[in-house]
């Protein structure tokens, strides 16, 4: 009976360990963004720190054993279960340590969850089991829970708890290991009902950490953005957050901001009007993000537009943007339109396995921040979105700022270019982001400014649309190579361009 317990707290050990490594890294993810960098840097540190977890585990002595390793397991439950609150709560108020924060945390805990395998082992090895016994039974266990948890996080907890819930949950589990490894090892262990309380003690922090991590979250998310949060939701891809103060509802998705409800129109407006004006016998439109629904809001005052499909990848995005009164009457309640479809689905896969063709695309994916969105702005992805446009049709994407972000900006028109259409950039001022771009691109190779706006618009007519295609002298045109997929230059290029602005 112990030994079976005993095996079972490894597949739990396993889990929370590993579960306390993706919670940092998809928080690090989140709150920085460059997944790659913030998953490899985390799981490198971790691993480095387990490492000497489990060469420090040799100067436990023998009779200590399994005094230290319930030790070990109530410290892992307590560092490991607020971790992810501690963090999030460092970055909202003290944004200046978080990085320190992040890798001292990510450290310790490493630490002491590398020391709990050899010293499980060792209990082993003193109920005399064989040596080839014990290492293929802890190993096969320790495996087992890291692939369930590897499979569960992204899938169920994260999306369904949240990460600080998912934290304080992982946190329980190993004080509940440490407490009934006392219980059933009472008479081995050196102060049980000692070590009983202080489980007792860790486990209810931690529960009322996980009742209240809501609160927390809200409380460290009104530090983070400063106004009042009306809607927060961790869905499978992303955090998504909508605040208003008086009345201005802002938009973020891992912290950063998409639009403020205060000037979205001059973004809107721009990325749509000065393609879709120009082709009055435009019937399908295909817009590839824009979950929000305000570029649909745009497209739709068009008489001519018989169908707008629209695929984006978060089903929550869309959902929020078709239930919520404030967000439906920013967009006009463009997402239920009967004219519209909403496909959820990844719009690389989405266009490869669909061969419809349309007279305009929008294509309004969030910056390439990190290789999974920089993967939309490669080669391979236009050439797809080229086969989907019709042969006098026009595409239009933004393209980060030409002013902020120039080598950015130029590498999406060297991309477009290389996928074999023709490119016209331009650019707006949005006082919520500054000066932004877009690229128009076709088949054909003419293309000239509307002469007027048919539709009603707050910002544009036919001089400001002109004033758009031009560039100042100190927004020059660059030299850059395209974003091709095999080594995504673009992400390299937004990251260096904005870190140049914040500093």
């Amino acid at each position: 009976m112990r030994d079976r317990v005993l095996i079972l707290s490894v597949l739990i050990v396993a889990s929370c360990g590993l579960g306390y490594e993706l919670i940092s890294s998809a928080l690090a993810s989140y709150l920085l963004g460059d997944s790659i960098l913030q998953f490899s840097s985390v799981i490198g540190c971790y691993l480095f720190a387990m490492g000497i977890g489990s060469w420090l585990s040799k100067y436990v002595r023998d009779e200590d054993v399994l005094n230290r390793f319930i030790d070990v397991e109530l410290l892992v439950a307590l560092l490991g279960g607020v971790s992810a609150a501690v963090l999030f709560l460092v970055f909202a108020w003290l944004s200046a340590p978080f990085r320190a924060a992040l890798y001292v945390g990510v450290f310790i805990i490493g630490l002491m969850v590398g020391m709990e395998i050899p010293l499980v082992m060792r209990v082993f090895n003193q109920r005399k089991a064989e040596f080839r016994e014990i290492v293929s039974r802890v190993l096969t266990f320790d495996y087992l829970g890291a692939l369930a948890v590897s499979l569960v996080f992204p899938l169920l907890l994260a999306p369904k708890l949240g990460l600080l819930r998912t934290s304080f949950l992982f946190g329980i589990l190993n004080a509940s290991v440490a407490l009934w490894t006392t219980w059933l090892f009472r008479a081995e262990v050196s102060r049980p009902g000692e070590k009983a309380v202080r489980a007792g003690v860790v486990l209810g922090i931690l529960g009322l950490g996980f009742v209240y991590s809501g609160s927390m979250t809200a409380w460290a998310e009104k530090g983070l953005y400063g106004d009042d949060i009306i809607h927060a939701e961790t869905t499978q891809y992303q955090r998504l957050a909508v605040t208003r103060w008086h009345d201005d509802l802002r938009l973020y998705i891992n912290g950063n901001l998409q639009f403020s409800s205060r000037d979205e129109h001059r973004y809107h407006e721009s990325l749509v009007h000065p393609g879709l004006q120009v082709l009055p016998w435009a019937r399908n439109v295909l817009v590839l993000g824009g979950g929000d629904g305000l570029a649909v809001r745009e497209i739709l005052k068009y008489k001519n537009i018989e169908h707008v499909t629209l695929v984006d990848l978060d089903p929550a995005m869309t959902n929020l943007f078709s239930r919520s009164d404030p967000l439906v009457a920013l967009n006009a309640g463009a997402l239920k339109d009967p004219r519209v479809t909403v496909i959820n689905d990844d719009a690389g896969r989405w266009l490869e396995t669909h061969a419809e063709v349309y007279d305009f695309i929008v294509v309004d994916f969030p910056d390439p921040s990190n290789f999974g969105l920089g993967r939309l702005y490669s080669v391979p992805v236009y050439h797809l979105m080229a086969r989907h446009l019709a042969e006098n049709g026009y595409m239009v994407v933004q393209s980060t700022s030409p002013y902020f972000a120039p080598r950015s900006f130029w590498s999406v028109d060297a991309t477009l270019k290389e996928a074999g259409l023709n490119t016209w950039p331009y650019h707006t001022y949005v006082p919520s982001f500054g000066d932004w771009g877009f690229i128009l691109a076709s088949k054909r190779r003419d293309y000239a400014p509307p002469e007027k706006i048919t539709v009603p618009t707050r910002y544009l007519d036919a001089v400001t649309v002109r004033e758009l295609f031009h560039f100042p002298a100190d927004m020059p045109a660059l030299a850059m190579p395209p974003n091709r997929l095999n080594e995504q230059s673009l992400v390299r290029y937004f990251d260096e361009d904005w870190r140049k602005v914040i500093r």
